[in-house]
């Protein structure tokens, strides 16, 4: 008898979407072949998404979920079509993720897989994604959760575009009232709309910092007016590009988009909100998913998808 390793396992449930156990159990069964695991486990009911394996599930939700003001979780569930994304089934299950992923202790996707259904402890979440993939007919995946636990303050939240887009802002603040959490509802929608990728110009390393100069010195070099400038000249360019776009990416440095003279900062709004409440209000932390960020969709041919399904 074939042994059966860690490393089949993996793939037969990447394959599948089944659990761990059913997936070892079938490998077990079938000596090792992997072709007929998959079978064995398409008898058993368990493995109806197999065939959907490698499809791109890129459209889908994102769901964000508060508890009171101190936690909170975002959670982004994928499916192929956005047909699927806007299906009161799907909806419903997103939302049972987010309340899952609310009261998960799991570190990362693998754990949180792997946990027991919140709702039918006898099975695990990623049987329990598989299951929904049976019923709703196209390939579903979990792709990533954040929680946040504000102990020093607030969090909120905000959503675009009918869950295209979330985002989670905490704050360090001892007053904690409706214009402070409205305020950082302005945060949460700046966020939404202009990408930042830092709270501020601290968190960012010197080694990014690096790595820009390089990329903008090799420009300068590349062009012969800019490279015969002298040294000092060349070296305040780069400095003003690199503060550039540390304003683009960094959301203290972002012009707040709600400025009536469209030059007020982030940081000058937030100040002007711990004046009007009395107290320092700091964003501290924040947390933005978009459906299908980074992953390549799939391009849709209506009429070449009717002819496929009627044979033609």
């Amino acid at each position: 008898m074939a042994a059966v390793t860690a490393a089949m396992v993996k793939e037969l449930r990447e394959m599948t979407g089944a659990g761990m156990m059913d997936c070892k159990k079938a490998l077990s069964a079938v000596d090792g072949d992997m072709d007929k695991a998959v079978e064995f486990l398409r008898e058993k009911g368990l493995a109806a998404a197999a065939k959907k394996a490698s499809r791109i599930a890129a459209e889908g939700l994102v769901k964000t979920l508060v508890d009171g003001d101190k936690k909170a979780v975002i959670v982004e569930v994928n499916s192929e079509t956005d047909f699927v994304a806007k299906n009161a089934d799907f909806q419903e299950y997103v939302a049972q993720v987010a309340e899952q992923a609310m009261n998960t202790t799991a570190a990362d996707i693998d754990a949180f897989l792997a946990e027991p259904w919140a709702l039918d402890t006898t099975k695990t979440v990623a049987e329990e994604l598989s299951s929904k993939i049976s019923i709703i007919g196209e390939k579903l995946s979990i792709r990533r959760f954040a929680q946040v636990n504000a102990e020093g303050g607030c969090v909120v939240a905000y959503t675009h575009g009918g869950g295209r887009i979330g985002v989670l802002v905490e704050a360090e603040t001892e007053v904690v009232n409706d214009e402070v959490k409205e305020a950082l509802k302005n945060i949460a929608m700046q966020i939404a709309a202009l990408r930042p990728q830092y709270v501020s110009r601290d968190e960012v390393s010197d080694e990014f910092i690096a790595h820009e100069k390089e990329i903008l010195m090799a420009q300068i070099m590349n062009d012969p007016k800019e490279s015969a400038k002298p040294e000092k000249v060349i070296q305040g360019m780069i400095q003003g590009r690199i503060s550039k776009e540390l304003k683009d990416f960094c959301l203290m440095d972002q012009v707040y988009v709600k400025a009536e003279d469209g030059k007020q900062t982030v940081a000058q709004y937030m100040q002007q909100v711990s004046k009007a409440v009395g107290a320092p209000v700091a964003v501290k932390k924040f947390v933005r998913f978009e459906t299908g960020e980074g992953m390549q969709k799939k391009e849709e041919n209506f009429a070449e998808e009717v002819a496929k399904q009627m044979g033609q």
